[in-house]
């Protein structure tokens, strides 16, 4: 089944919509979370281009979030923008890491690849892809073992459901 970011609009929006007030939004050049305000009644989950990797990791990082940082524009979180040296791309990677697991067993859910994304390809800081991947890798065992965030886990659910693919998650289905 080809990626459609329609379905995941949809599938998260009828999962999460009435319950947590938030609605996933195709947006433009940055993704974006914008929690509700005098503006605009419901928190916005803006991912880039339509993309549906995008889609999937602005959601995981919904995911982890948590009730208090779901208040917060972007959740609250600082961000450098591609073009980091080598120490803010060693922090980014390291905050980057769980969301990436839950991404990456929302890509297994969906029956979509995943690539770890370092994203900053005009930066000095040096990426060894390999050493975050593993590092990737190991915290989505960490979650197999003791179970994914309850909104990442609902949503998996949800995306098993509507791609037909198998549940569990097993450590097979993740490959290095």
């Amino acid at each position: 089944m080809p990626e459609q970011y329609q379905d995941l609009i949809r599938i998260f929006n009828h999962t999460f919509s009435s319950s947590m007030n938030t609605l996933l939004i195709k947006g433009g050049d940055e993704p974006l979370y914008s929690p509700a305000n005098e503006a605009c009644e419901y928190h916005q989950i803006i991912f880039a281009h339509g993309f549906f990797s995008s889609a999937l990791h602005e959601i995981s990082h919904w995911c982890l979030a948590g009730t208090n940082r779901r208040l917060k524009e972007d959740f609250g979180y600082w961000y450098t923008p591609d073009g980091r040296d080598e120490s803010q791309q060693r922090e980014f990677e390291q905050v980057e890491i769980k969301p990436q697991a839950i991404e990456w067993a929302l890509s297994v859910s969906a029956g979509k690849s995943f690539d770890v994304s370092v994203d900053n390809l005009s930066g000095t800081g040096h990426t060894d892809r390999i050493v975050f991947k593993k590092a990737v890798y190991q915290q989505v065992m960490h979650y197999l073992n003791s179970g994914f965030p309850d909104d990442a886990e609902k949503f998996i659910i949800a995306l098993a459901e509507f791609y037909n693919t198998p549940l569990p998650l097993t450590r097979a289905r993740f490959v290095l």
